[in-house]
């Protein structure tokens, strides 16, 4: 059996981005890195971060913080989270890996996001309460049709960081 077959629907890969805990399906994560060299990509549109080679394989860098409108990070990255997209690995660049959580099956079904930010009114799926946080479930496909759409609009630079 697979490792993409044996994970569990409500089961997610998590992770921060600013103060935010955020997290994907399981089932739709290849791997956890640390942060790779990035090659930026000219006129690409603003949430694409950028290229990875991955053991010989360029991979597209998604920046979900332009998608969900949070503020710009500071240059370093955290970590990258490859996910399989529709075109094969895609990579979530983010501030720093959490852990993988699994849905408790007494508990009741995941409560549905209330958007605050212009951003992610159709970027999260659900959001689920745990003990001391929100966790807000993305909804990958959407994150990443989003990130590859040309009309998303830039976010402000990081406090200290040079504005492009």
């Amino acid at each position: 059996m697979s490792a993409r077959a044996a994970a569990s629907p409500q089961a997610w890969c998590t992770f921060r981005l600013a103060e935010g805990h955020y997290g994907v399906e399981l089932a739709r994560v290849q791997e956890v890195l640390r942060p790779l060299p990035l090659t930026r990509v000219p006129l690409a549109p603003p949430a694409i971060a950028g290229l990875v080679n991955l053991r010989g394989r360029i991979v597209t860098v998604v920046d979900p913080r332009v998608v969900l409108g949070v503020e710009a990070a500071p240059a370093a990255s955290g970590g990258l989270v490859v996910v399989h997209g529709t075109e094969g690995p895609v990579a979530l660049r983010v501030d720093a890996i959490g852990d993988v959580r699994r849905a408790d099956a007494t508990a009741p079904p995941p409560a549905l996001a209330g958007s605050t930010a212009d951003g992610d009114r159709d970027a999260i799926s659900h959001t689920i309460a745990l003990p001391g946080q929100l966790l807000s479930i993305l909804d990958l496909d959407r994150v990443l049709a989003r990130a590859f759409a040309t009309d998303v609009p830039a976010i402000r630079p990081a406090a200290g960081e040079p504005r492009s």
